[in-house]
């Protein structure tokens, strides 16, 4: 009986940390299944390095921050792979 205390605040937990997302989307939006480690490859396969902070929008595109050529950039992966600094 004293294990479903635990297991539903980590329910709790994980609901609370995942609700905000979530909430960001649209109904019914669909994410795409690429992952922070793919978009990670390609931006580095781009030049781009010290990448941190991955998100990954409701349009499936990923966020993060990072540096090329030793300049602080912002870069943005597409779902089809496009690599490109954000605001360019």
């Amino acid at each position: 009986m004293h294990w479903k205390t635990p297991a539903l605040a980590a329910l709790l937990a994980v609901a609370f940390l995942a609700g905000p997302a979530l909430a960001e989307c649209e109904p019914g939006a669909k994410i795409d299944a690429t992952t922070a480690d793919w978009a990670r490859k390609k931006a580095e396969t781009a030049g781009y390095r010290q990448l941190k902070g991955w998100k990954k929008g409701c349009d499936s595109v990923w966020h993060a921050e990072g540096t090329k050529a030793g300049t602080p950039v912002r870069v943005l992966v597409t779902p089809q792979g496009q690599v490109m600094e954000e605001g360019n």
